[in-house]
């Protein structure tokens, strides 16, 4: 449960971690509780289709992620649907999957508003509180399309717990919601830190480093794997800085800045197309989009942008 009089951590500076439901799951196993909180009045349910949520317009150009019950059914025929908590008033709130193919025809309706998740994000379409429980409902959802048969036999599954697993008749195994945890890191060598960028990026835009943390590893030692294998640099301090939940599909992003013991950047190129050290001055251009390269940073929405603010800004050090 986030309580919202908690002291406001850097992790929840980033995109989708403000959330403050209270995920009630003393409830989950409760099927005749769920249904009765499912039918109130007051409950509100998330929409997406496949990967793509759907928003109601509000008065003016103020948009929602919250539908009733009875605007759900509008919508089309559900495939899932999965408890995500209560509100801080003690309002039910769901998610429900709609099939992907149902975001385009429902983008012609001029109540809806349909759009990619990052845009979402990215254009602030919905208020901080609004769009975590998206997030994290997204990333839910996304876990159920993906695992509909057992890992363990190849049978079906079903959904269980009101959405916090899945559970296969045949053979009697459970299965929980994935969150991959991936290590993000902000590599420094005194005044000067490491950015990168991959061919995908926007123009002119450098970020952190990052990978996923393989098993039996601690995230220490991912940043250090991942620092020699992308950069060719040797870490050796670790400190970690925020998190960030990342439902693109189901990433928890860990991020931490280290200290490199040696200078020379030897980059992969199967991974990276260019990558530099940049002075603590540069740095805070490329965040106040004033670099006289052009260069710029992650947006807010970015973990990525928290490390490089708490390193530039705030004068964090390992």
């Amino acid at each position: 449960m986030n309580d919202a009089s908690r002291p406001r951590e850097r992790s929840a500076l980033t995109g989708f971690s403000v959330n403050r439901l209270d995920r009630r799951e003393d409830l989950r196993n409760k099927p005749d509780a769920v249904t009765a909180l499912r039918h109130r009045s007051d409950t509100r349910i998330a929409v997406v289709a496949g990967e793509t949520p759907i928003l109601k317009r509000l008065d003016g150009e103020a948009l929602s992620v919250w539908f009733s019950h009875g605007e759900t059914q509008l919508l089309g025929e559900g495939l899932e649907e999965v408890f995500l908590g209560l509100a801080p008033d003690g309002a039910p709130r769901f998610a429900r999957l709609l099939d992907r193919a149902q975001a385009e025809p429902l983008r012609e309706r001029p109540e809806l508003f349909v759009t990619d998740l990052r845009s979402v994000a990215l254009k602030h379409l919905v208020p901080e509180d609004e769009l975590g429980p998206l997030g994290g409902g997204k990333a839910l959802l996304d876990w159920h399309a993906r695992h509909r048969c057992c890992a363990q036999c190849g049978s079906p599954t079903t959904l269980g717990s009101s959405g916090w697993k899945r559970e296969c008749s045949a053979c009697g195994a459970q299965h929980f919601p994935r969150t991959d945890p991936v290590v993000i890191m902000l590599v420094t060598r005194g005044d000067t830190c490491l950015l990168a960028r991959q061919a995908r990026f926007a123009p002119g835009m450098y970020s952190c480093i990052a990978g996923f943390i393989e098993p039996g590893e601690t995230f220490e030692d991912a940043v250090r794997r991942e620092s020699w294998e992308e950069a060719g640099l040797r870490v050796g301090t670790v400190r970690y800085i925020a998190s960030q939940p990342w439902p693109f599909p189901g990433s928890l992003m860990i991020g931490c800045i280290g200290e490199a013991l040696n200078d020379e950047i030897v980059l992969d190129m199967t991974e990276l197309e260019a990558g530099r050290w940049f002075s603590r001055d540069e740095a805070l251009q490329m965040l106040d989009g004033t670099h006289a390269e052009g260069f710029t940073s992650p947006q807010h929405l970015a973990i990525a942008n928290t490390l490089l603010r708490a390193w530039a800004v705030d004068g964090e050090r390992v």
